[in-house]
């Protein structure tokens, strides 16, 4: 007798795929925990025996030595590598770690640090973190930041060198006055400030059209640098208001807050002008486009310049929740220039690791 692969096979196949996905998940969750653990302990021994002065400063490299030599084919015990486990001890059980992590975690011990690490973030994140970051208020920001939007070790990398820790809510805004005290701390936690497009390959003289368009090309890349939960919907959104035509520079929108979102860009210093033709667009889209279960749209002027004083009094009365930050571009290096910068591989030779 034939089978027949009918409909509730074929869901039945579906929910048996969720269900190997995410158990492998937990499975790695879980090694990954040892390992963060095993790291801990072997950097906490690394540490003391150093300190003690047991075997002397040169511990580290006889160990990678033997370690290869008794263990060949196992990886995780370079040199570097095990300069990197004894910094992890070092660095998460120092008093400044512990009084910005070990609060948030359960019991008040050194090791009650692992169980925010192990099993949540990989091991090649905390060596990102550990060469990068130096803060502890910083590197429980990036820790955050990671898990809730789920980077990857790049994008984790990307993140430190473009300084998002203070990007993030630092722009102006009115939302304390124009929307709800829950979406408001959203909402500025959601604005950065300044923007960072070093994705772009741009020349003198920038032109507004030019970078638009960029943007639109590195949409992906862009959504990254805008954060989590920002939808594309288009660029020079036609709205038609009184039979005249008008057109929204990017709209997009914002599944958290769940919003539309305007933004303006502005090729020169933020002028109050801009807030006035902001405010109306905001009233357009809520109009036009907003339904009863969507929040209040948002406006953000995007400028390359901003006087912090001006740009304050310029949206105080506004009762349309806009903010203004500023942009930066990473201009195109001259091709005399770029010949005499040395290369990726050139500065690996002259690091000793």
């Amino acid at each position: 007798m034939e089978v027949v692969f009918n409909k509730e096979y074929k869901e039945w196949l579906f929910e048996l795929k969720q269900k190997i996905a995410g158990t492998q998940i937990r499975v790695a969750k879980q090694a990954n925990s040892v390992l963060i653990q095993f790291y801990w302990d072997l950097g906490k021994d690394i540490s003391i025996k150093i300190t003690q002065g047991k075997w002397g400063s040169k511990l580290i490299d006889q160990l990678a030595i033997d370690l290869k030599k008794e263990l060949p084919g196992i990886k995780g015990f370079s040199r570097t590598n095990l300069y990197y486990i004894k910094q992890f001890y070092e660095t998460f059980s120092s008093e400044e770690y512990q009084n910005i992590f070990v609060p948030q975690a359960e019991g008040q011990n050194k090791n009650a640090i692992i169980p925010q690490l192990g099993g949540q973030l990989p091991w090649g994140h905390i060596k990102v973190l550990l060469s990068k970051v130096k803060d502890a208020s910083e590197c429980l920001f990036y820790i955050q930041q990671t898990i809730t939007n789920d980077w990857g070790r790049d994008v984790l990398a990307l993140q430190i060198k473009n300084n998002l820790f203070t990007r993030q809510g630092k722009a102006i805004t009115n939302f304390k006055n124009t929307l709800p005290n829950t979406m408001s701390d959203l909402a500025n936690q959601t604005i950065k400030d300044p923007y960072v497009f070093d994705f772009m390959t741009m020349t003198q003289p920038f032109k507004e059209k030019d970078i638009e368009n960029q943007l639109v090309d590195h949409i992906s890349k862009f959504l990254l640098e805008l954060g989590k939960g920002f939808a594309y919907v288009g660029r020079q959104y036609h709205l038609e208001i009184a039979n005249e035509d008008y057109y929204i520079d990017l709209l997009f929108y914002h599944i958290h807050l769940k919003c539309y979102v305007v933004i303006e860009l502005k090729n020169t210093k933020f002028i109050p002008e801009y807030a006035g033709k902001m405010n109306f667009y905001l009233s357009a889209v809520d109009t036009l486009l907003k339904d009863d279960i969507d929040k209040p749209t948002i406006g953000i002027i995007l400028c390359r310049d901003k006087n912090n004083i001006t740009t304050e009094f310029a949206l105080r009365d506004f009762n349309k929740p806009m903010g203004v930050s500023e942009f930066q571009l990473v201009e195109n290096l001259p091709e005399n220039l770029k010949s005499s910068l040395p290369t990726i591989e050139e500065i690996e030779e002259g690091i000793d690791i």
